[in-house]
């Protein structure tokens, strides 16, 4: 079986110059963890939900509301992602994206041609979804 037999496309992309309150509400409204990060249309990385967490300020932080909120909005994607991706392509057998996402302990790969045009993303539920032969449903 191939990857572009199991990833979900299109995916969901975002460019690097936009804020990590609109990341995290598309993530969140979309059912998501993980954005595919693209400058036009060539990968440049990705964002997860853990990096998304990690730059929020602590609930034991001494910001107010407002404050916090005025720095969030100040904070790009490109400030928090992760610029080293593991990439498959489309053709690639499932099996070994799958292991490549098990031996580096990621939840996803994005799936790229040639030229690094986002076309897709492999994510652990669909690999699990195939196995378990559960519909996707979009």
């Amino acid at each position: 079986m191939l990857v572009q037999d199991l990833m979900t496309s299109p995916a969901l992309t975002i460019p690097p110059t936009t804020s990590l309150p609109d990341a995290a509400h598309l993530m969140k409204s979309k059912g998501i963890r993980r954005l595919p990060v693209v400058d036009g249309a060539h990968l440049v990385g990705i964002v997860t939900d853990r990096d998304v967490r990690e730059a929020m300020p602590s609930k034991a932080s001494t910001l107010s509301p407002w404050e916090a909120t005025t720095h969030l909005a100040a904070i790009k994607v490109a400030d928090v992602m992760r610029r080293s991706v593991l990439t498959t392509t489309a053709d690639a057998d499932a099996r070994d994206a799958a292991y490549t996402m098990v031996k580096h302990r990621v939840g996803a790969l994005p799936v790229v041609d040639a030229a690094g045009t986002v076309q897709g993303i492999l994510s652990v539920t669909d690999v699990l979804r195939d196995y378990a032969r559960v519909p996707q449903t979009t």
